[in-house]
């Protein structure tokens, strides 16, 4: 998709030409722990505080609304960074990555540990949401970074590691939210102050993103006397809203097969009589693990993600079909091992896919919408399940409607493959 470059945002200049990031030595090793710790921090927004849940609501017990309130705390994050991920994606081509990044990063310090000091559980929920758009600015800028540092299967690979990572912290900031929380339900809040301590190591670490030289001459961009590189093409091109359309709708879809397990696998187990957290706790790390060896299987593949999509949710389909049709904990977990091996390969190809659709002018606001319709879809989740719960009877039933639809998804990309068409079109002119 070649196309003119926008000159880069203020204070992002390029680097002479031919000038490329090493992939490898200590500076490299600080770039992507970087990127990967700051991936993570809204994995820790969504998850943190989920073990001290009854806590708080014990103590706000006699405040009107609480019931609905508290549940909100932990939610509400998500929603946020759902609905205002593409304006951070704007923002982010506007005034660069790196800047916003870093100002991000401390204001989620900020916003995270407010309830510490905050009484009224209405102005904890408004400090959550504030949370929740901090973590949007978070979540586009570190994609885009890895978007703008790498390229071909050094990017994959990095995007694998992005879920890689998220998928293992999900696990270990339950338990470690859960430990906090022995100590009051306050007590996690402490943990959001981490990334004041990752902002400064990010101001130092990251460098400006820059386009290779190689990219540079394809898009039309020269370099003058002085190694500054400037638009050869003065016209612009406009953002690619139907070629994302496609991905992103997908992507919605995804992110309830994706979050389907993490969500409701302890109610499956309680539905099955397994009310023990010694249980609960090490089976949903298992069916972590498998997401962790879906993205490990993924940066290992070759060629392109999107032939593959129709394997991938079926996958994703029969570990729902086992999981519905199960009868034991062991039988339950296996489904929940085989659906979750799937949704490690999901997540890097739907994001593979959307990034190979955007030049570095588009990738902030283009990461933006990818980001704002995965989260929409882990909002949107459990409203879900409910819903269809409500209807058929049973949570296993609902997983199981789960399944049947991501059958039919995947019969539909192999369907469009077995045509000639891309397996992700974009929208009809």
């Amino acid at each position: 998709m070649p196309s003119p470059l926008s000159p880069p945002a203020p204070g992002e200049s390029a680097p002479p030409p031919g000038a490329t990031l090493p992939t490898s030595g200590a500076a490299h090793r600080l770039r992507v722990a970087l990127l990967m710790a700051g991936s993570c921090l809204p994995i820790l927004g969504a998850v943190l505080i989920a073990p001290v849940l009854p806590k708080m609501q014990d103590h706000f017990a006699d405040v009107p609304g609480a019931a609905a309130l508290v549940p909100m705390a932990l939610t509400v994050p998500a929603l946020a960074l759902g609905l205002l991920a593409p304006f951070a994606g704007v923002i982010v081509d506007r005034l660069g990555r790196k800047r916003l990044l870093i100002v991000a990063t401390v204001l989620y310090a900020v916003f995270g540990t407010a309830p510490l000091w905050l009484e009224s559980l209405g102005a904890i929920v408004a400090s959550r949401a504030l949370v929740g758009i901090a973590e949007a600015a978070i979540m586009t800028c570190c994609t885009t970074l890895i978007g703008d540092y790498y390229s071909g299967r050094m990017r994959d690979r990095y995007l694998a590691l992005q879920t890689m990572c998220a998928s293992a912290s999900a696990t270990a900031f339950f338990v470690i939210g859960g430990a906090a929380g022995s100590a009051g339900w306050r007590t996690p809040f402490w943990i959001y102050a981490v990334s004041l301590l990752i902002a400064p190591l990010m101001a130092i670490g990251l460098p400006k993103p820059t386009t290779s030289a190689a990219a540079a001459a394809e898009d039309g961009v020269s370099t003058d006397a002085t190694g500054i590189t400037a638009t050869a093409v003065a016209s612009k091109h406009p953002f690619p809203f139907r070629q994302l359309a496609g991905i992103c709708g997908l992507t919605v879809f995804g992110a309830l097969v994706f979050y389907a397990v993490p969500v409701e696998m302890a109610y499956l187990l309680d539905d099955l009589g397994v009310t023990a957290t010694s249980v609960i706790g090490p089976a949903t790390a298992i069916a972590s693990a498998a997401t962790v060896a879906g993205a490990i299987t993924f940066a290992k593949l070759s060629g392109a993600p999107a032939p593959r999509l129709p394997l991938v949710f079926a996958l994703c389909a029969a570990g729902f079909a086992v999981m519905w049709l199960a009868n034991s904990a062991p039988l339950l977990i296996a489904g929940a091992v085989l659906n979750c091996l799937g949704t490690g390969l999901l997540l890097p190809s739907l994001l593979t896919i959307a990034m190979s659709k955007l030049d570095f002018a588009d990738r902030g606001r283009g990461t933006g919408l990818w980001t704002a319709s995965f989260f929409i879809g882990q909002f949107i989740c459990p409203l879900m399940l409910i819903a269809a719960e409500s209807a058929l009877g049973t949570l296993a039933a609902a997983v199981g409607l789960l399944g049947l639809a991501s059958a039919v998804v995947a019969a539909g990309l192999f369907l469009a493959a077995r045509r000639g068409a891309p397996a992700v079109a974009p929208l009809p002119q």
